[in-house]
Formats: structure tokens, sequence, C-alpha cells
């Protein structure tokens, strides 16, 4: 049995609280994992117990959803994100990070957060939630992979303009990202020589330059340089062609470019299921891939599946490999 996950709360005004409850129904009897949340912030009716150390949560996660307690310094209003809430949300996912650093936890799943409340009440200043764990784990680069049962996709540049991809896409960041997710693969999921694709920047991967050199210059040789070290790697490829059901039997995990060349295909093949697990860092992480919905929070119709599947990918992830 693994050690149990570390839930974190997220922010406190959106679904995440309630989607816990509702992934903790569906897995008490076969994933331990425990909250970490203000318990003044829980549904009064909720079924929840508070305990005092990571180590009590198998004990009570069949009755009960184990919640570690982390007091907070405003209320929780359904869909109205409050700034003094902000450093609490922050602490929470610190607190997360050393209990899986230490191995109280054998993983992090975190509930989604909101960027402006974290700067309009704690001065929050990372880019986003990755960077924030990046930091307090003292990790130089990490990837973002995007993962359901049908598909593996990475991309190479994330939240920037497409405008600025071009710019952004550098020999260093590609080798990173490609060389990250290749021991991630073996080490996290158990896959003894990984298979992956690397798309082409331009459509038809430049069509031998015609619609732009960045697949010949840039792509190409780091490919060809990872080959010859022993990667499994092809490409570039005309992203076109790499997503249909005979193409993903080919390759473990896709290396796109940029956002949407990645997020488009898996969020067609499977929009609900899809969960976000960060690479490169000494912890496994994994989150739900959506927002704090704050439209709908509050009203119990959330739907938890993508919360579920994440808690699901780390247990899985968490599981000692043969090949390890």
């Amino acid at each position: 049995m693994i050690a149990p996950i570390a839930l974190t709360s997220g922010e406190p005004a959106g679904v995440g609280l309630e989607l816990a409850f509702k992934a903790w129904d569906q897995l008490r009897s076969d994933i331990p994992f425990f909250l970490i949340a203000d318990p003044d912030h829980l549904p009064k009716d909720a079924n929840f117990a508070v305990i005092a150390s990571a180590h009590e949560a198998a004990d009570v996660m069949d009755e009960a959803l184990p919640v570690l307690a982390h007091r907070f310094n405003g209320a929780a209003t359904p869909g109205t994100p409050d700034p003094a809430n902000a450093q609490g949300v922050m602490d929470v996912i610190a607190k997360a990070v050393d209990l899986t650093l230490t191995g109280e936890a054998s993983a992090l799943c975190t509930a989604p957060i909101h960027k402006k409340a974290l700067i309009d009440g704690a001065g929050f200043p990372f880019p986003g939630h990755t960077e924030y764990l990046a930091h307090l784990a003292g990790a130089d680069r990490v990837v973002m992979m995007l993962a359901c049962d049908e598909l593996r996709v990475v991309p190479t540049t994330i939240h920037i303009a497409l405008k600025d991809v071009p710019t952004a896409l550098t020999p260093a960041l590609l080798r990173d990202t490609i060389l990250i997710t290749h021991a991630d693969l073996k080490s996290r999921f158990g896959i003894t020589d990984p298979k992956l694709a690397v798309a082409g920047l331009n459509p038809h991967a430049g069509e031998g330059g015609a619609m732009g050199m960045e697949d010949i210059n840039l792509i190409a040789p780091i490919l060809a340089e990872l080959q010859a070290a022993g990667i499994d790697i092809r490409g570039p490829m005309s992203a076109d062609t790499m997503f249909h059901a005979a193409a993903r039997k080919t390759y473990d995990a896709a290396i796109c470019m940029y956002h949407d060349q990645a997020l488009i295909p898996i969020k067609t093949l499977d929009f609900d299921r899809g969960v976000n697990v960060t690479l490169g860092l000494p912890f496994i992480r994994t989150s739900p891939d959506h927002g704090t919905a704050f439209d709908i929070a509050g009203q119990n119709i959330a739907n938890p599946t993508s919360t579920i599947e994440a808690l699901r990918m780390a247990a899985q992830m968490a599981t000692p490999k043969p090949s390890a």
C-alpha cells in the first residue's frame, strides 16, 4: 500500500472542495488520500474527519474524507474569491510539497487556484501554479504533460501568444523538454524504452522550408542529436497526421511546439478525463485539467471525473515499477 496522496484545497471559492468529497465517495475503497483545507470552509453536513497527520488518513478513509486542517484568514464564499485566503492557499501547497518530499505523502494532487486572488492577497510572484511548485522543489525546469488513456501530450511552449512561439522555442528548451519527458516516462510511468513523436512547428512540418525553416534548422538537429544518444524519437512530423488512432499507437507521448497543438487533440479525445501532470519535479504532481469554475461553485453540479482521474494517475505513478 502506498502512502496517502495529498490533495490541496486550491481556491476555496471554487469547485475544488466539493470535488474532493465526490472523489472520496468514488475512491475511498481504492486509493488513500487526504485533503489539506480549513474545516470551516467545508460544507456543514459534509462527511469528513480531521486528522493530526498524514499517517492517520488510511485509518479513517473508509468512513470519512480525511482532512489535515490548515486555517485560512477569510471565509469561503462559493464563486467569490477572497484575497484574504491567498496566503492560506499558498501555504497549503507548500505544506503538501513538504509532506510529499518527506515521504509522508506518496504524491501531490492539486485543486485549481485563482491567480488574480493570489496576486491581490499575497503578491503571488509566479506565472502560475506549476512555477510555484518548481520554486518550492528547487527545480530548474519542469514540463507540463496532459494525459488520458488514449494520449499523452507535452507542449514545449505553454501559455504564450502564438506570435511569440518561434522566439521562445529555443534548442535548449526543446532538448530539455524531450529529455525530461523521456526520463519521467521511464521512472514515473514504468515505460522501459519510451517512444516519442515530435510535431513540427509549421504546417506540414514546414514542407521542406516552403512554410518556414524552424523545422529544418531548429527541430531536426535536436532530434538527430537525441537519436544518436539512443532515444527512440521521430519527427518533426506534420501535426495534422499525428493524432488519429493508428498514429497514436506508435508512440508513448507526443512532443508539441505550442499550447493548442497539444491540448486540442487530447481535449477532443477525452475532455473530462484529461489529467495535468508536471514532469521534472522530485515528487509526483497531478491535477485536474480544469479551473476554479466560479460560475457553478457551490451548486454541487461540478463534474468530479478529472479530479478522480488525477488521483488515480497519481496513485499509479506512485506505485513502485518493476523496472525501477
